[in-house]
């Protein structure tokens, strides 16, 4: 069986780590504008404001794909770059940017994926309350219809948000990402309610409004839990931990999901939140749970789980000298765990019943330009390898999947980490900006032009 025929092999960036021209051409302050500026925030105080220059490199980024041979591309919005004030008035120049964009891509036969927020949230916005005002799902819808209306002749494939447990956990619960809040967790709670409510209303918005038939989906991130052995005591230990909340943290799986394709918020965390949960009003569940076609999820690491033998489940701790990634922030690496491309697709398929995409997978590497002038990454190379053969092996064993974005096709701003974080498979060098197609890339090309049975060749 292996990968379908139509499977789409991509990559992904978000707008605000690869685009700068932060306030070019009408563009207005997003939170991670204002958060760069913030002492201490972000890695030795570096910005968004020039990142890869994609605002005004983007052919060149596009023919670099169309190289690499990218069948699709997931890109984002940069909603302060369409709406300067995040509401009201629209700025053309902006539209025309993503309209150039997006016929470039289909110029070059390559699928655009867009998602429409991808966490830089319009200042101006932010000011009158952000996430935590009640009006913020109607801000978003008439963003939504903004994109819509203006892209969506080219485009049929959408996502509505990003990651949220991250841009509302990091962002407004732990304070370590934009816009850099440390809130109650009653208040935290609201923002996360009011997020899902803006996904719901815009998932209609785009059925209600797209000019061709189109696929919608979601991209959170995916917490993955491995079995720890083959018992099935571990497997379903796995499976009801991947699947529980546990803390009073949004770092988890049902907490996002639930209330998007089933409906309801899960009972074990409306009963720790308690008294915390917000104020849920008698239609919001119908709004929030919309038909999606596809179930999207970042992957990059993953948790062991075992049973216990009073019934539970516990962590297991991966040995010493275990492989992992390049540092992922200023005090912890990322483990190497290729098997949650197995399981994480096996679980959510089984619970959710949705086509699987992988919406982002990647490590971060320490990459740099070599005495020959190339860029040689086996580390990246044997990463992806081992974590897509994974993912094979889950559509062999039944799973419905239909594409992998790669995270991602370029070194970028990497938020609080900036430009210390290579993630790319095309190497960035900042100060002149030039491109340089690293041996993944290369080797991704030949995964790409043989659907995945390159992967056999070791």
């Amino acid at each position: 069986m292996s990968f379908p025929k139509d499977f789409a092999w991509g990559a992904a960036t978000a707008a605000y780590q690869i685009e700068g021209a932060a306030f070019e051409d009408g563009k207005k302050w997003s939170v991670w504008d204002m958060f760069c500026r913030k002492s201490g925030a972000v890695f030795n105080g570096y910005t968004g404001d020039v990142a890869c220059d994609h605002y005004h490199r983007y052919r060149e980024d596009v023919a670099i794909m169309k190289e690499i041979g990218l069948r699709a591309y997931r890109m984002s919005i940069a909603w302060a770059r369409v709406l300067p004030d995040g509401v009201g008035a629209v700025n053309q120049k902006g539209i025309d940017f993503y309209r150039r964009l997006v016929d470039e891509l289909l110029a070059a036969n390559i699928t655009p994926y867009v998602t429409l927020f991808h966490w830089d949230y319009p200042y101006e916005l932010y000011c009158k309350g952000g996430w935590l005002n009640p009006d913020s799902p109607k801000w978003f819808t008439e963003y939504t219809n903004v994109v819509i209306d203006a892209l969506s002749d080219g485009v049929k494939h959408w996502m509505t948000f990003n990651e949220p447990m991250c841009f509302v956990g990091l962002g407004h619960q732990h304070g370590v990402h934009a816009p850099g809040d440390q809130l109650g967790f009653a208040q935290v709670l609201r923002a996360a309610h009011h997020v899902l409510l803006s996904h719901g209303s815009a998932v209609q918005a785009i059925r209600a409004r797209s000019k061709q038939p189109c696929q919608v989906g979601f991209a959170p991130l995916g917490r993955i839990c491995i079995p720890a052995s083959n018992s099935a005591a571990d497997s379903a230990a796995a499976r009801r931990n991947m699947f529980s909340v546990f803390d009073k943290t949004l770092w988890h799986n049902t907490w996002w999901m639930d209330p998007v394709y089933l409906g309801h918020y899960p009972e074990d965390g409306v009963r720790l939140f308690g008294a915390e949960m917000p104020e849920i009003g008698s239609d919001d569940m119908n709004t929030i749970c919309q038909p999606l076609d596809f179930f999207g999820f970042n992957n990059y690491q993953s948790e062991i789980i075992r049973a216990t033998a009073d019934g539970g489940t516990e962590r297991v701790a991966l040995p010493e000298g275990s492989r992992q990634t390049a540092f992922f922030d200023r005090s912890s690496y990322w483990s190497v765990t290729p098997e949650g491309l197995y399981w994480g697709p096996k679980f959510f398929y089984e619970r959710y019943k949705l086509p699987i995409i992988v919406t982002e997978n990647g490590m971060s590497n320490i990459d740099w330009i070599s005495l020959d002038g190339k860029v040689h990454d086996p580390i990246r190379i044997d990463f992806l390898q081992r974590y897509l053969l994974e993912f094979e092996k889950a559509i062999n064993d039944g799973v419905e999947a239909r594409g992998y974005f790669l995270w991602s096709i370029m070194d970028n701003f990497e938020w609080a980490e900036a430009y210390r974080q290579r993630f790319g498979i095309v190497y960035v060098d900042y100060p002149t900006q030039q491109r340089i197609l690293k041996d993944s890339a290369y080797w991704y090309k030949h995964v790409i032009a043989t659907n995945g049975a390159s992967l056999h060749q070791i």
